[in-house]
C-alpha cells in the first residue's frame, strides 16, 4: 500500500518528467502509470467484445483508437525506446488476439514502424532493399528480434482487414494484395532462415504462410499459394531447430497442404509423388531418433503416427484410382463389377477395400481416407451424372466402391482396431 502511495504521489507531483527521471533502484512511476492505462485499455476491449455488450449512446464509435493514441502520444517522449517499442508489440498482438486487426495495424505495429520511414513494405521485393531499410547495422542488435515481429505482424493484420472488408475475395485487387503479402512473408523468412536464435519466427512465420494460403485455397485460388506452401515446407526442412519431433506434426500439415494444393490444380501425379517424398523425411527423422539416445515417449509414437496417416492418405488419394486404370492401347471388353454379389462377402470385398486395409489399420482412420478420396474440389461431388474425365468403367467402380465401404464402415460392421501401429512406418506403409 506504501508503494502505492508513493508512486501516486510522484506521478502527481512530477507530472510530465521522463521514466530516466527516477532512480533505477525503485519502482519507476511511469512504467506503473503505463501498465495502469494499458491493463485498463485491454479491459475496455475485452469488455466491449464480450457477449451481450451494448455500446452506450454517449461513448464514441472512435474510442479505442482515440484513447491507445493518447497513450501512445503521452508516454513516448518519456519511455526508453526499447521499452516503448515492446509495449507496442506487446498490445498489437493482443488487439490481434481480440481480433481489433485495424486498430493492431494502424495504432500498433505501423507506428513501430514508422521511425524507419514512410514505407510500403509489401513493395520491398529484395533482400538488399531490405536489410537498407530494416537493418542498416545487421541483425546482431537487441531490437532485430521486435522489428521482424513487427513486420510479421503488420502483413498478417493487413490480411485480415482485406479479409474483412472483402471475405471471398470477390475484387481481384484484393487477391493480389493476399499473394503481395504471402511474397513479404517469404522473403521475411528468407532473411531469418539463418540465424537460429530467431527459429521462432521463422516457425510462426509458415503459420501465417498456411494460414493465408488456406483461405485462398478454399476459394480456388491454389495456384497462386503452391510456391508459398512449398517455400513454407522448405523451411521448416531448413532450419536445424525446427527439424525435431516436436514440429513434425506442423511439418506434416504443410506437406499436406501441399498435395492438396496440387490435387486442386489437377497434378495428382504431383500431389502423389511429394506425398512419398514426405514419408521419406518422416522415416529419415524416425531412423534418426532411434539412432540418438532420447527415450520413446507417448508423445514422440503420436506424433509420427499422425503424420504417416496424413501423407499415406494423400498417396492413397491418387493410388486407389490409377491402380484400377486399363493401359493405354490394351483391348478388352468392359465389364463391370457385381457389388450386388459383393456386399455379402466378408470385407475386404472389393479392390478398393483391399487398398484400404493394406494401408490402414482402424476404421476412423479407413473412413478418413475415403473422404478424401472421395473429395474433389474441381468436381460437384452430388451431381448425379459421371464425371467427364473420369467416366471409365474402372474409375467409376473405384467411387462405388469407396462409397459401399463407407457405408460398411459407418455401420459399424467391420471388425477393424481402432489403434494405428506404429510399425506401419518400419513396413515402408506396404506403398
Amino acid at each position: 500500500m506504501a508503494s502505492i502511495l508513493r508512486s501516486a504521489a510522484a506521478a502527481v507531483n512530477n507530472k510530465g518528467m521522463p521514466s530516466s527521471f527516477y532512480s533505477k533502484d525503485k519502482t519507476n512511476p511511469v512504467f506503473q502509470s503505463l501498465d495502469k492505462e494499458i491493463k485498463q485499455f485491454m479491459g475496455f476491449i475485452k469488455k466491449r467484445n464480450s457477449k451481450g455488450y451494448q455500446k452506450p449512446n454517449e461513448e464514441a464509435q472512435s474510442r479505442s483508437a482515440d484513447t491507445l493514441f493518447e497513450i501512445w502520444n503521452k508516454y513516448e517522449p518519456r519511455l526508453p525506446r526499447a521499452y516503448y517499442q515492446e509495449k507496442l508489440l506487446e498490445v498489437g498482438d493482443f488487439l490481434m488476439s481480440a481480433k481489433e486487426y485495424s486498430l493492431a495495424l494502424w495504432q500498433c505495429y505501423d507506428r513501430y514502424l514508422m521511425h524507419f520511414g514512410n514505407i510500403n513494405v509489401v513493395e520491398i521485393s529484395d533482400i538488399d532493399t531490405f536489410k537498407s531499410t530494416f537493418f542498416k547495422n545487421g541483425f546482431d542488435g537487441d531490437s532485430a528480434g521486435l522489428t521482424f515481429r513487427a513486420l510479421m505482424g503488420k502483413c498478417i493484420s493487413m490480411y485480415q482487414v482485406v479479409r474483412s472488408s472483402d471475405p471471398k475475395l470477390q475484387n481481384a485487387q484484393n487477391v493480389a494484395n493476399c499473394v503481395e503479402i504471402l511474397t513479404f512473408l517469404r522473403l521475411v523468412t528468407q532473411i531469418i532462415l539463418p540465424i537460429e536464435k530467431l527459429c521462432w519466427l521463422v516457425y510462426n512465420g509458415t503459420i501465417h504462410i498456411y494460414s493465408i494460403s488456406r483461405y485462398l485455397m478454399s476459394l480456388g485460388h491454389s495456384a497462386k499459394v503452391l510456391e508459398y506452401l512449398l517455400w513454407a515446407c522448405m523451411c521448416m526442412e531448413t532450419s536445424v531447430p525446427l527439424l525435431t519431433v516436436k514440429y513434425l506434426s506442423w511439418r506434416s500439415t504443410l506437406y499436406t497442404a501441399v498435395c492438396q494444393s496440387y490435387f486442386d490444380c489437377k497434378a495428382a501425379e504431383h500431389a502423389e509423388s511429394f506425398a512419398r517424398r514426405g514419408l521419406s523425411k518422416i522415416q529419415e527423422l524416425s531412423q534418426l531418433e532411434s539412432m540418438s539416445n532420447a527415450e520413446d515417449s507417448p508423445e514422440r509414437e503420436i506424433a509420427f503416427r499422425q503424420a504417416t496417416i496424413k501423407m499415406a492418405i494423400m498417396v492413397f488419394r491418387r493410388s486407389v484410382y490409377e491402380t484400377r486404370r486399363r493401359p493405354k492401347g490394351l483391348l478388352r471388353p468392359k465389364t463391370r463389377a457385381n457389388l450386388k454379389d459383393a456386399q455379402n462377402l466378408q470385407w475386404p470385398r472389393t479392390p478398393s477395400e483391399k487398398l484400404l486395409q493394406d494401408m490402414f489399420e482402424g476404421s476412423s482412420t479407413q473412413l478418413l481416407c475415403i473422404l478424401e478420396a472421395l473429395n474433389d474440389t474441381n468436381r460437384r461431388i452430388l451431381i448425379t451424372s459421371p464425371p467427364a474425365p473420369d467416366s471409365e468403367v474402372e474409375i467409376l467402380d473405384v467411387y462405388a466402391e469407396l462409397f459401399m465401404a463407407a457405408q460398411e464402415i459407418l455401420a459399424g460392421n467391420i471388425n477393424s482396431v481402432v489403434v494405428f501401429f506404429p510399425t506401419f512406418l518400419e513396413c515402408g506403409l506396404k506403398l
